[in-house]
């Protein structure tokens, strides 16, 4: 995941440009950078795992000067990057994920091209998309080769001579959107970012939308693409509640998931609950359908841990994930509790620590229900899990059938047998008292975006939407 800011202003604006950027923390946490244009191009580039964005570059804002500039939040490349080429210099920062990264490096390679910065998945894909944009005849040009050549997404932002080119993936799947505040603007990933920094949002880029952002205003060079493939998982997870996306914001949304699984639901319960923080809203949506209340049975330890889902390895993840939670025993003990969770992607954490947590502080029933459908497919298009056997449903299918892709249509059938051993093995595996799946078409329903507007991809296996696939609901008890 990555988070993208720039910033167009009259008078200086790294300190703009850094609370801007910070805004993004929740999308990453390996690295962040930033670049301004002044009399001169300056760029900075820090490793923010053991520190935060605003802290790493707080001291560098006092001695960098510009009226524009652009910023990042990165967990894989190294960004942003200052590009000398046929177009002038200019700097470049981009969010997304392209699958076809060694497929195209090959191929540029081949036509003698030179990659000269590397990241831990291979080339900068950063620099990649600069030697993508330098094939076409301008900026403009390039940046529709980008989208013509790469399999995955990426929007970017460029800072050149003549402003800031902003250009939102071909699908939309991740977001793009400009404030304005006294002539000032600011284009950003995160709605947030605009909100306390006074800015108000004045357009939303389209799918392959490409604007052109400087001191006069800002100006489409590119019209937007009708065909659009939003990401579900901003609503549902990857999202700030305080966030908002075509207009729909997260935490309604999130409301409204747990209230779709509590209209499906039969359990008795005590308590409602939530995996603080993205589960949050799930589990206020579901105790007020419910009529049950909304109770703390876990809280984070906020200072110094971040998100358990970012970082890159097993061993950081079951860290952080162990240090972050606590369970509230007065609250837990001798309770029967839903605890709602955005989603269950490896299983890992939920099963050692937040479920364990729960039995330990003396929890009589865990009812867990995860806001979206059962995670079937790594993502192709951002970076998030990136192998078949990180996910859960998957290591319970090869446990199940001994193979990865016997059957596979039937487990994707929420209403099969299939899917409902499935379902069994998962709840046995994070030892839970039942497990009950959000269905898909609850869960679009929630969101409020049309169903051909939305990447379902990691649900389905398909980008183009989900009404192919059948919907359903399963609950099975852990004996």
């Amino acid at each position: 995941m990555s988070g993208l800011c720039g910033v167009v202003s009259r008078a200086n604006c790294p300190e703009f440009l850094l609370f801007g950027t910070d805004y993004h923390s929740h999308l990453g946490s390996q690295l962040g950078g930033m670049a301004l244009k002044g009399r001169r191009y300056e760029k900075k580039i820090h490793d923010i795992s053991q520190g935060s964005f605003k802290f790493r570059f707080g001291g560098d804002v006092p001695a960098m000067e510009g009226t524009m500039g652009i910023g990042v939040i990165s967990d894989s490349d190294a960004q942003p990057l200052l590009i000398r080429s046929r177009f002038g210099l200019y700097a470049l920062a981009m969010t997304g994920f392209i699958e076809n990264r060694d497929e195209l490096t090959e191929r540029l390679l081949q036509q003698g091209m030179v990659f000269t910065e590397s990241s831990q998945t291979g080339v900068n894909g950063v620099e990649l998309l600069a030697r993508l944009i330098e094939s076409g005849k301008d900026f403009v040009e390039g940046i529709l080769s980008v989208f013509e050549h790469i399999e995955g997404a990426s929007s970017m932002l460029l800072l050149t001579d003549d402003g800031i080119l902003a250009a939102r993936d071909l699908l939309g799947r991740t977001p793009l959107l400009i404030g304005e505040r006294d002539s000032d603007y600011m284009v950003a990933s995160e709605s947030i970012a605009l909100m306390n920094l006074g800015f108000c949002p004045v357009k939303e880029l389209g799918p392959g939308e490409i604007v052109l952002i400087n001191h006069d205003g800002f100006q489409v060079l590119r019209e937007a693409r009708p065909q659009m493939r939003m990401c579900s998982f901003l609503w549902v997870y990857t999202g700030y509640p305080a966030a908002s996306y075509e207009g729909i914001g997260v935490e309604g949304a999130r409301e409204r998931c747990g209230a779709a699984l509590a209209r499906r639901d039969i359990v008795k319960a005590d308590l409602a609950t939530g995996v603080p923080d993205s589960g949050t809203g799930h589990g206020i949506g579901y105790a007020m359908e419910a009529g049950i209340p909304y109770r703390r049975a876990l809280v984070k330890y906020t200072p110094g841990y971040g998100r358990s889902y970012i970082p890159p390895t097993q061993a950081m993840r079951d860290h952080v994930a162990k240090m972050k939670l606590l369970a509230v025993p007065e609250v837990v003990s001798g309770q029967r509790c839903v605890v709602c969770e955005d989603s269950i992607v490896r299983g890992t954490q939920l099963a050692n620590f937040t479920v364990q947590k729960l039995w330990d502080a003396g929890a009589k029933e865990i009812h867990m229900r995860p806001a979206c459908p059962p995670l079937m497919f790594p993502c192709k298009y951002g970076f998030s899990t990136r192998g078949l056997d990180e996910l859960v449903t998957r290591r319970a299918i090869r446990s199940l059938e001994g193979n990865l892709t016997k059957n596979l249509e039937r487990y994707l059938d929420a209403e099969s047998e299939e899917h409902r051993r499935m379902v069994e093995w998962i709840a046995d595996y994070v030892h839970v008292t039942t497990l009950r799946y959000q269905r898909l078409d609850d869960m679009i329903e929630a969101i409020g975006m049309p169903p051909n507007r939305l990447c379902t991809y990691c649900w389905t296996g398909r980008s183009s939407g989900f009404s192919d696939v059948k919907a359903g609901q399963c609950e099975t008890a852990n004996s």
